[in-house]
């Protein structure tokens, strides 16, 4: 990720990023959608079961959090103003080389996880991250202890083994990456590994003892979309660039474009085509993939074709296994 790098130090330096910055006042906002179920983790692992369904993470099933904490933060920041002026200030969401798990964790929010996510005791970490960077000298929280303990369930869920150590990780191999940052071909030996993700991962949280006490938000915001959500790889594969930017409208998703979000479903739908789909929506799965073979991207066409070969791999291998059976 190059752009990590491209800041130089100023990820790490407040001031040098915004001059004149003396506090960094950091927020969190819980996404899970009101009308989440008890027993939530368990039925989104379970939808991991279902191949020919597209898995889009939970925080990109609603509205784009950008747009929602910055808004908010930027009210805070207004009535700050008004009581603490004169005050500089900026707000950021993710939009900027800012460090904000640390910037979290060294300001008492939650503790890094072994996944290197933020993990608070009170609200798991199905949270978004922001902060209000201002000249202003407030006396400073203390940071959390960390109450991870020996539990290793974050990384031996990883479908990627992207978690390398307790702390670390490879973002390279993690799924959220491959799916949303990365814009060349997801690499080979990753591809099956994908699963029906084709937008994010949830795994590693999902595990999470902590997220036990994961909160709902009290906002319409993050309910899951219906156009989304719970759709077929065969139906989310068949939408037009049009469809995809109207029905991904001030949506995460969007900020991928068309290409890749075909490429991730491609990928998928190959690996429903290995899992062994039976039958009629087998045939589906097929004739979805053969729609894009002369698709403009080669990015779209190379995926599309590497779908095919995995689903006649497959089907081969289950007619030789059942050859050997019958001798």
């Amino acid at each position: 990720m190059a752009y990590m790098a491209a800041h130089g130090h100023k990820r790490a330096r407040p001031a040098q990023l915004v001059p004149g910055t003396l506090s960094v006042i950091t927020a969190r906002m819980d996404y899970l959608p009101s009308s989440t179920p008890a027993g939530w983790q368990a039925l989104e692992f379970g939808r991991l079961q279902h191949p020919a369904e597209g898995m889009v993470s939970l925080y990109a099933r609603g509205r784009d959090y950008h747009k929602v904490l910055r808004q908010r933060l930027q009210a805070l920041s207004q009535r700050l103003a008004t009581v603490l002026a004169p005050l500089g200030y900026r707000v950021f969401c993710d939009s900027a080389p800012v460090l904000e798990a640390e910037l979290a964790a060294r300001s008492g929010l939650g503790w890094r996880g072994k996944h290197t996510l933020l993990l608070a005791r009170q609200a798991g970490s199905m949270f978004f991250l922001g902060e209000i960077f201002v000249d202003l000298a407030l006396p400073a929280t203390a940071p959390a202890a960390g109450h991870c303990g020996r539990c290793r369930a974050c990384l031996d869920v990883c479908p990627t083994q992207a978690i390398v150590a307790p702390y670390q990780l490879d973002a390279r191999r993690c799924i959220s990456y491959l799916t949303i940052e990365h814009a060349g071909p997801i690499p080979l030996a990753l591809r099956p590994l994908l699963g029906n993700r084709i937008y994010g991962c949830d795994d590693c949280q999902l595990v999470c003892p902590w997220n036990k006490f994961a909160q709902r938000s009290g906002l319409p915001d993050f309910d899951a979309r219906a156009d989304i959500t719970g759709k077929s790889l065969s139906t989310l594969f068949a939408w037009s660039e049009d469809e995809f930017l109207r029905l991904t409208e001030g949506s995460p998703i969007r900020r991928i474009g068309h290409p890749r979000w075909l490429r991730n479903i491609a990928v998928a739908l190959g690996n429903a085509l290995h899992a062994s789909v039976p039958g009629q929506p087998r045939q589906a799965l097929q004739a979805a993939l053969s729609t894009r073979q002369a698709h403009p991207s080669e990015l779209v066409r190379e995926h599309v074709h590497w779908a095919l070969a995995a689903g006649h791999m497959a089907n081969g291998a289950r007619v030789c296994a059942t050859r050997n059976t019958e001798v």
